[in-house]
């Protein structure tokens, strides 16, 4: 017998739906792995985002309560000077209570600038923080696929 070279013989119909059966599982088993993957992140990103959050409210109160104590220490300080210039017997003493007053203000003002600059620095850096953290978990990911 000799063979028909336009025969299908050597076609298994069989092998053919094996074939496909373990491209589509492995299909689904890689989208599985995906979405896992996917959630694993979203999940992360949201509890990220929440920390952020917690923590710029935080911040932005300790940064209120700094600006709201420098305001009160400038008014007690005013109104100590207003109470000083009303018991004023001369120029010379006006002007030498005028110039302490302006000197001492002029040091408060340095130092409240500082201590919110500092309490800035902090807040930006712990708000900075969860986000700085999770892209490095990121990065550490990468690295080691």
């Amino acid at each position: 017998m000799t063979k028909d070279i336009f025969s299908f013989s050597s076609f298994d119909p069989s092998k053919l739906q094996e074939s496909f059966r373990d491209f589509a599982e492995k299909g689904a088993a890689q989208s599985k792995e995906a979405y896992a993957k996917m959630k694993s992140a979203t999940e992360e990103a949201t509890k990220t985002v929440e920390a952020t959050v917690q923590t710029a409210q935080a911040g932005t109160v300790e940064l209120g309560l700094k600006a709201i104590d420098a305001l009160r220490t400038n008014t007690e300080h005013s109104l100590s000077h207003l109470e000083a210039l009303l018991g004023v017997k001369s120029v010379a003493e006006l002007v030498e209570l005028q110039t302490s007053f302006i000197r001492k203000q002029a040091e408060v003002t340095i130092e409240q600038a500082k201590a919110i600059q500092e309490t800035a620095k902090k807040v930006a850096e712990s708000v900075a923080k969860p986000g700085k953290e999770a892209a490095e978990k990121v990065v550490s990911t990468f690295k080691a696929a």
